[in-house]
């Protein structure tokens, strides 16, 4: 976790540079550790599925929505049935808590957009991206505790990450690296912070994956971009380098600030 200084001064400096709100809704443009305080908690016995090209916004920003006492089952991999939301093409959700009682939190069936969704306890995976083309973007959220990935992208195209937040992680984005069917997939990272985590990205170069990143604060986090070999038969991808390589971690080192 990062050092009780580095917390009180970063949320010194947000404060004085983001502007009040007269509604209670959190207005950031900036990743921040200030999480909202959910004002009611919904339960759902199966997922709610926001239809093609529109935007779910509960009537109280900030309800906090789960699957019920005991549906985390860990590290198991699930469904669509077991996920929170499921983002049809287009969709767009927005100002809601994805509480921890859940195995699978938002599946994106297209491109999808995320705007200030917050994950307090991430189960299996935060987000999972089924696009087969098209570009998802997630912004102004957070996730905490994702044993092992925040952003799990199956299907194809791009996945921005805009101002979010992630703490106590094992990787905020990973391209499949053994999913049955492969693609060639991209990932930008802007105005990124992450805090305590294995890897920031996981790519398959083998693929053409490239993860562009840029204007992000870390940590006490492990490697910025892990390039992996991905495959197509189930088998544990290999890990074959990390860093900055002008082909495919497309970054410098001057694009990440080290807290």
């Amino acid at each position: 976790m990062f050092a009780t200084a580095v917390s009180f001064v970063a949320l010194a400096a947000f404060a004085a540079a983001t502007p009040a709100s007269t509604s209670g809704e959190i207005l950031r443009r900036t990743a921040t550790n200030v999480f909202p305080t959910p004002p009611k908690t919904s339960s759902l016995s199966s997922p709610i599925t926001v239809k093609a090209g529109q935007t779910f916004t509960p009537d109280s920003a900030y309800t906090r929505y789960d699957r019920g006492s005991g549906a985390c089952t860990g590290q198991s991999e699930g469904g669509d049935a077991d996920a929170v939301f499921l983002l049809e093409e287009g969709a767009t959700l927005s100002r809601v808590v994805i509480g921890p009682n859940q195995a699978e939190g938002v599946h994106c069936l297209g491109s999808c957009t995320l705007d200030h969704v917050y994950f307090e306890d991430v189960c299996e995976d935060a987000i999972t991206i089924k696009q087969k083309s098209g570009t998802s973007h997630i912004n102004y959220g957070g996730a905490k505790h994702a044993d092992d990935k925040v952003v799990q992208h199956n299907g194809g195209g791009t996945v921005v990450i805009n101002s979010f937040y992630v703490e106590d992680f094992g990787k905020l984005y990973r391209s499949c690296g053994n999913c049955g069917t492969m693609y060639e997939r991209h990932v930008q990272l802007n105005d990124v912070w992450a805090v305590d985590g294995s890897a920031l990205v996981g790519i398959n170069s083998n693929y053409g994956d490239t993860a562009k990143i840029r204007t992000t604060q870390v940590d006490d986090v492990n490697d910025i971009c892990v390039r992996y070999k991905g495959n197509d038969d189930g088998d544990e991808p290999t890990k074959i380098g990390s860093g900055p390589d002008s082909t495919y971690c497309l970054y410098a080192t001057s694009d990440i600030t080290q807290l």
